[in-house]
């Protein structure tokens, strides 16, 4: 009992961000600001994402590892 993994009750969850929604993610990372901005913050990226239906919610945490995974950066 001790060499065999114990069934998972509960399966993983499925990912937030796949392939299609992370090139999306980072499209809109790498596109100018919105008007009266310097820049694209997490939570207007999280915003966009949720207005252009791609989600129907989605956390900055989520978008934070998103564009981490991608080495990508706001600043940059």
């Amino acid at each position: 009992a001790c060499l065999e993994r114990k069934a998972t009750d509960n399966p993983p969850r499925p990912r937030t961000l796949d392939g299609v929604t992370e090139a999306k993610l980072v499209q809109i990372a790498c596109s100018p600001p919105p008007p009266g901005r310097a820049r694209w913050t997490l939570s207007l990226l999280a915003d966009q994402l949720v207005e252009l239906e791609v989600f129907e919610s989605v956390s900055i945490s989520t978008i934070q590892r998103g564009l981490k995974k991608m080495s990508s950066s706001l600043g940059s």
